[in-house]
């Protein structure tokens, strides 16, 4: 008989909502992976694997939704366990403990900003080291209990996730993130919803919603407009971290600026100083002004010089390319409206991103208006900070870039997250239990010499051993997907060798990380690697930027050479670099090996993990290796740049690279003692471990920042303020009288010695006195200012100072003198500026005006 389809109805579901029910035993469990303190403790992401391995894998990492999928009677089964119980409780208690204890209420408060924070691999709010680096502070704020707030964007599909073509093209795929199953919190208002910011932009609102990161005892709150309440283009603001076009960067910047310092307000959080982590956030200080100008009622000049006491700007980036710009019109239609409420006109406004705000081909540059609004400013290296310096030295035309006030902190990594449990062991072992709480007692790490060879080889051997198990995992997985030969698949894993020194480069993939320096020889290259007695094996990874055509080329290019038969299973390139994978490299290879053009690498904090972990750094002196290098703890490729030429450049280095192998690196890995032990490669570690990575600590990157700047800041800033803020108005009644005055300060006599042109005789003294009329000012409000300048055979400049004495006033005109002697022979530069001061300048570029004297 046959039935009629019309006869049979379409299902019919009634959407029910099962929330997660621990067993009272483990109940602790669900206010823990609300915490991301379980993504740096040592036991505690142990402690789901060991309860479905399979389960905790698939579920990528992700504890919330690990205890979701993992079946009740399996919970039932582990809350009637006494052994994982007792387990579970020591994590537990460790995890109130480390609660329990509060940031102090009455120190400096500091609210952090940036657009990008790396914290997990589940949460989707990074792209690279930016975002690594601002990640690993917060943990280390927790650590060490600084009373920080983190302040960010929350991100619906994030930073693009890799694929490769089987032709070695890159594609970008965007994941969906699902905020139900992430460790974000909402925030609720007063009647228990989902707070919600009300952003001005022009002419229309843009709604955003507040979310709670809690890293340990920090709490990081981000923004996302992907919601009904906006329209589709203002949904798409927070959808792609980076993407979209020019316009939707400004506006992802404006809401992280104006929305992050309204979001701070709503949630009544007040903050004494403010850090702005690259260029993207500069507009806090734009809406802090704004704010003091309307609720405070101060003036334009007043608001402005409290914002600038209480800001830090660091900056990351060596190259002006690399820094966020905006071109006038974008500026005018964003802030048109705005400028009025703050009292100024456009061109004012203009004035605080450009150097010349006249000249419309100049853009709006975020950098500068960080810069211009912050008191503050620092470069991430040693290095960087010099590169800083001559990078912006424009804005301050009256100085030598050596002379500016921009400093350096050089970044460190949180060591908790990126060592190894094994090393993580070994270290609370051999430097104490409290190692963690005390890792800028450098003492310590000296202990590190008292160590068994054998067992700090054993930690290698197991870490490289454990890192080609998860490439041949991850390979095949991935080779699979895009359809590889199976013949490649079986010939390369079976060449991949536990045993085989092998060399880690891992990082953003542009052009000036020459990642392809190695192949500038290929034949001498194949005879390294494939030495039957002293093989080497080169493992790649990381992402070019989708607009990067040319570092997407890079990538091609090594995937197609690591296809040759002679480099089969002897260059590998890994997909989709994220923090997985970066743990694994780090901890897994032998060397850790990079290769910027030189003054292009701002920091590199990869190879700052990698010597946590026993991993010697081979690399040229850049960035955080100019200061960490020592020998025998690590190579270095010369500091020189030889050549003008990058192509002969590129091809002296690489020679450098193959003799350094051939000659150093490759032996003293194969040199063994009879029990199979490389001392002498042994003996490195422990010099590197010992001297170079005890300095590259977040541990002591916070530390650094709150002696150069937080302490030094919030200090300026209580004197600024007592009073009613008298202070600081008598500051900027300063200013303002010295602005007027300036233009009409002359001098208007002077006896100097000839002596442009003469030959001079050292030891001798000269007199210099000036008559300067001072148009109403004092002469306190003024420094005369002597330089010589001596350039050395490479051009670089040797500055030295003497300022002139205040001598008398003859009716208006004040008379400053100075008296030298001529100590040192060669030819010099002279000259003579005024420039103004005043007790309460943070620095003399605080103020800059400077007036050279033609004498």
């Amino acid at each position: 008989m046959l039935y009629s389809r019309l006869e049979s109805q379409e299902p019919h579901f009634k959407q029910i909502n099962v929330s997660l029910n621990l067993p009272e035993s483990l109940r602790g469990m669900e206010e823990m992976i609300k915490n991301l303190w379980w993504t740096w403790d040592i036991d505690a992401s142990d402690l789901f694997m060991s309860m479905d391995d399979h389960l905790w894998k698939i579920s990528r990492y992700n504890p919330k939704v690990f205890l979701e999928a993992i079946s009740y009677k399996k919970l039932l089964d582990f809350s009637e366990d006494p052994s994982f119980i007792n387990r579970f409780k020591m994590i537990y208690e460790r995890f109130l403990d480390y609660m329990d204890k509060k940031p102090d209420c009455d120190s400096t408060h500091i609210a952090y900003f940036s657009m990008e924070y790396g914290l997990t691999d589940i949460l989707k709010t990074y792209s690279g080291g930016l975002g690594i680096l601002a990640g690993d502070y917060l943990k280390e704020a927790s650590d060490r209990c600084i009373n920080m707030v983190g302040v960010g964007l929350l991100y619906r599909y994030g930073y693009f996730k890799q694929q490769l073509s089987t032709d070695g093209d890159q594609l970008h795929i965007h994941d969906y993130q699902n905020f139900s199953n992430i460790p974000v919190n909402p925030v609720k208002d007063e009647n228990g919803n989902h707070m919600i910011l009300e952003v001005n932009y022009p002419g229309w609102k843009v709604y955003a919603k507040i979310w709670e990161v809690k890293v340990g005892r920090v709490s990081l709150y981000l923004m996302d407009t992907d919601f009904e309440m906006n329209s589709d283009l203002d949904r798409f603001i927070t959808h792609f971290l980076y993407g979209g076009d020019n316009e939707n960067r400004l506006k992802q910047e404006y809401l992280l600026g104006l929305g992050g310092i309204m979001l701070l307000n709503k949630l009544g959080i007040k903050s004494e100083i403010y850090h702005c982590n690259e260029g993207h956030a500069a507009f806090i200080s734009v809406e802090r002004i704004k704010d003091l100008i309307e609720k405070e009622k101060f003036l334009y000049e007043e608001a402005v010089e409290y914002v600038r006491s209480t800001t830090l700007f660091t900056t990351h980036t060596p190259v002006p390319a690399g820094h966020d710009v905006f071109p006038d019109f974008l500026i005018n239609t964003y802030f048109g409206w705005y400028v009025t409420k703050m009292g100024i006109t456009m061109k004012e406004f203009l004035r605080l991103g450009k150097v010349n705000p006249d000249d419309h081909n100049e853009k709006f540059s975020m950098s500068i208006l960080a810069i211009t609004l912050s008191a503050e400013v620092n470069g991430v290296s040693m290095l960087h900070g010099k590169v800083s310096r001559s990078l912006f030295k424009h804005l301050w035309k009256g100085y030598f870039s050596q002379e500016l006030f921009i400093g350096h902190v050089t970044n460190g990594v949180h060591v908790p997250t990126w060592t190894a449990k094994e090393w993580r062991e070994l270290y609370n072992n051999t430097f104490g239990p409290d190692f963690d709480n005390n890792q800028i007692d450098f003492e310590r790490w000296g202990k590190i010499y008292g160590v068994d060879d054998e067992k700090i080889w054993d930690i290698r051997e197991k870490l490289r051993g454990r890192l080609i198990d998860y490439i041949k995992s991850r390979m095949k997985e991935n080779w699979v997907k895009r359809h590889e030969n199976p013949q490649d698949i079986v010939e390369v894993q079976k060449r991949l060798s536990k045993k085989c020194l092998t060399i880690g480069f891992a990082r953003r993939f542009a052009t000036y990380k020459r990642a392809a320096l190695l192949f500038s020889n290929t034949e001498k290259l194949s005879k390294i690697l494939n030495n039957p007695d002293k093989p080497v094996q080169l493992i790649f990874a990381g992402k070019a930027h989708p607009a990067d055509v040319e570092g997407q080329k890079l990538i091609k290019q090594i995937i197609d050479v690591s296809k040759k038969p002679e480099f089969k299973g002897k260059v590998l390139f890994l997909e989709n670099y994220d923090m997985e994978l970066a743990k694994k490299l780090i901890s897994g290879v032998d060397i850790w090996m990079n290769t910027p053009t030189r003054l292009m690498e701002a920091s590199g904090t990869s190879g700052e993990k990698a010597v946590m972990n026993g991993v010697l750094h081979f690399s040229v002196l850049d960035g955080w290796w100019v200061e960490g290098y020592k020998k025998d703890a690590g190579w270095a490729i010369r500091e020189e740049q030889t050549f003008d030429n990058n192509d002969f450049q590129n091809a002296l280095d690489a020679e450098e690279i193959y003799n350094i192998l051939e000659n150093e690196i490759i032996p003293a890995f194969y040199q063994r003692s009879e029990n199979d032990v490389p001392v002498r490669w042994v003996g490195f570690i422990k010099k590197c471990i010992a001297e170079v990575s005890r300095n590259f600590t977040t541990s002591r990157m916070i530390h650094d920042y709150q002696i150069r700047y937080y302490k030094k800041l919030s200090r300026r800033f209580r004197e600024l303020k007592e009073n009613n803020f008298d202070k600081m108005k008598e500051l900027t009644s300063w200013k303002k009288k010295i602005v007027e005055a300036w233009d009409k300060i002359n001098v208007v006599g002077h006896e100097a010695p000839v002596i442009s042109g003469k030959s001079i005789v050292s030891g001798e003294t000269y007199t210099y006195k000036l008559l300067v009329d001072l148009n109403g000012l004092e002469p306190q409000d003024l420094v005369l200012e002597h330089i010589t300048v001596k350039r050395d055979y490479q051009g670089e400049k040797t500055i030295r100072t003497n300022n002139f004495l205040f001598e008398e006033m003859r009716d208006t005109i004040a008379v400053y003198s100075l008296t030298i002697l001529m100590s040192r022979v060669g030819n010099f530069e002279c000259g003579v500026r005024i420039f103004p001061t005043h007790g309460l300048l943070a620095h003399r570029q605080d103020f800059p005006l400077v007036k050279w004297v033609n004498i």
